[in-house]
C-alpha cells in the first residue's frame, strides 16, 4: 500500500485559495442534496494527559472522497514546545478501502474554513463591495482575509482585534503579502464601531463569548461571516444582526445546535430556528434564494463539517498527484 504525505508548503503549492472556494462550493452543495455521509464526530477524552482527540469522518460519492480528520486538543502541549492542537486528515480510497494519502489537517483546516466564508461572500455579498470588515487576527484570519479578497474587488480592509497591537501587526504582514497582488489598503481599526462603518463584508473571526460589535452600526446592504462561534457558549455575532437580518444562512442545519451565534437568541426567546433561510448549498442547487435586492442585509452562520475537509482534502491529493508533489511512503 502506497500512501502519499503532504505537509503545508506542499498543499500550497498545488491547491489555490480560488481551488478551496470551488471545493467547498461543492461540498455544501453535495451535502444539502444528501449525496455525502457525515456521522457524528467522535470524541474521546484522554484524561491523564489533559487531552482530548477528535474523529470527524464522513463519505461524498460523487466526489470519490472518503477518510477522516484528526484534531486533538492538549493544552499543556505547548509547555512542552507542541502545538496545542495538532490534526492530521486522512484519505482512503473509496475503491479499495486502503488509506492512500496523510496530508497536514491543520493546513486543510485553515484553508477550507476561510474558503467556506469566501464562498458564502461570493453567494451573498453586493458585487460592488468594495469595504471589508475583519474582526480576530488568530490563526484563521488570513485565509478569511485572502479568500474575500478571491470574491471580490475590496479596496479598504479594517483589522479589528482587542489587542491594537496585534491588530496594527497583522494588517502590516498582510499588506506585505496581499496589498500589492490585490491593489488593497489594509489599516488596522481604531475600533470596532470603526471597522464596521461603511463595512460592505464583515467577517468575524473570534473565539468570544460576547459580541465583538454593535450589530446596529452596519449599513444596510452588508453581507456578515461568523466564523468563530462553533460552541453553544462562543458568541461574538450581536442579536441586532441575528433578529433584523434579511436572510440567515448556515453551511450546515447543525449550525443551529452548535453554535451560540443562534443558540443564545433562541433561548432568549427572541429568535427561532425556522427564521433561518437555509443551507448555503441549497442556494447553490437553485432551491432557495441567495441576496435578492441590493438592500438586504445577509448573514452566514459556519461550524464546519467534515464534508469540507473531505472533498478539499481529495482535491488537494488529486492535484499532488497529478504534479508529483509529495513524499510516498510504502507499508
Amino acid at each position: 500500500m502506497k500512501i502519499t504525505v503532504l505537509n503545508a508548503r506542499q498543499m500550497s503549492e498545488v491547491f489555490s485559495m480560488k481551488d478551496a472556494i470551488q471545493a467547498d462550493k461543492d461540498a455544501l452543495q453535495l451535502y444539502s442534496e444528501g449525496k455525502s455521509t457525515i456521522p457524528l464526530r467522535a470524541n474521546l477524552d484522554i484524561k491523564k494527559y489533559n487531552g482530548q482527540t477528535l474523529y470527524m469522518y464522513g463519505y461524498a460519492e460523487p466526489a470519490k472522497a472518503s477518510g477522516v480528520k484528526i484534531v486533538s486538543v492538549y493544552p499543556d502541549n505547548i509547555e512542552k514546545g507542541l502545538t496545542s492542537v495538532p490534526a492530521t486528515m486522512i484519505l482512503v480510497n473509496c475503491e479499495t478501502g486502503e488509506v492512500n494519502c496523510m496530508m497536514d489537517g491543520t493546513h486543510l483546516t485553515r484553508i477550507r474554513t476561510g474558503a467556506v466564508a469566501g464562498a458564502a461572500t461570493d453567494i451573498l455579498a453586493r458585487k460592488d463591495s468594495k469595504v471589508f470588515a475583519l474582526f480576530g487576527t488568530g490563526g484563521q484570519a488570513e485565509s478569511q482575509l485572502e479568500a474575500v479578497l478571491n470574491v471580490r474587488h475590496i479596496e479598504l480592509i479594517k483589522v479589528f482585534d482587542i489587542n491594537k497591537e496585534r491588530a496594527k501587526t497583522f494588517a502590516e504582514k498582510m499588506t506585505q503579502k496581499f496589498g500589492s497582488k490585490f491593489s488593497v489598503k489594509i489599516v488596522p481599526a481604531s475600533s470596532a464601531a470603526d471597522a464596521v462603518q461603511d463595512a460592505d463584508v464583515i467577517t468575524a473571526v473570534t473565539t468570544a463569548s460576547e459580541p465583538v460589535f454593535d450589530g446596529s452600526l452596519v449599513k444596510k446592504g452588508v453581507h456578515i461571516n461568523g466564523v468563530g462561534s462553533y460552541t453553544p457558549s462562543m458568541s461574538e455575532i450581536d442579536e441586532k444582526i441575528i433578529i433584523g437580518a434579511s436572510k440567515i444562512y448556515v453551511d450546515t442545519n447543525d449550525a443551529v445546535k452548535e453554535s451560540g451565534d443562534l443558540i443564545k437568541p433562541i433561548k432568549k426567546g427572541v429568535f427561532s430556528a425556522d427564521k433561518i433561510t437555509g443551507e448555503l448549498g441549497s442556494v447553490l442547487s437553485g432551491k432557495i434564494p441567495g441576496r435578492t435586492s441590493q438592500d438586504e442585509i445577509t448573514f452566514f452562520e459556519t461550524t464546519g463539517s467534515a464534508v469540507l475537509d473531505l472533498v478539499t482534502g481529495q482535491r488537494i491529493y488529486e492535484k499532488a498527484v497529478q504534479a508529483k508533489i509529495g513524499s510516498v511512503i510504502e507499508i
